[in-house]
């Protein structure tokens, strides 16, 4: 079976950045070899260390991202309110629009029948 035409061409395009996604991915804490006996300590507290400032560094994101999804909420609540204008004046202008196509046909009639 072939492969489809788009693959190739995806492929290539992909290509060239799989070591910039590869070294994105890999994870920047330290690894837990320990090289020496008496190191264990060390590379405890490095690792600790490496924790503690990922959680802050997340902490940081997460509060970033609170404050974008609460003004992106203010911004739909704003948007909703003129939206809900917007089909009030719309369906008062429809009842107008009945009410004188009502008397229109009412003043049609009687001109036929007079």
């Amino acid at each position: 079976m072939p492969a489809p035409a788009w693959l190739i061409p995806a492929l290539k395009a992909v290509l060239p950045h799989v070591g910039d996604i590869v070294t994105a991915a890999k994870p920047v804490f330290t690894k837990k070899k320990v090289e020496a006996p008496g190191n264990e300590g060390s590379l405890l507290s490095q690792q600790i260390a490496e924790l503690q400032a990922a959680a802050a560094q997340n902490a940081g994101h997460i509060k970033e991202l609170a404050e974008q999804l609460q003004r992106t909420v203010a911004a739909l609540e704003q948007a909703a309110a003129l939206a809900e204008a917007r089909l009030r004046r719309a369906l008062v202008f429809c009842g107008i629009a009945v009410g004188l196509a009502g008397v229109s046909f009412v003043v049609a009639v009687v001109a036929v029948l007079r």
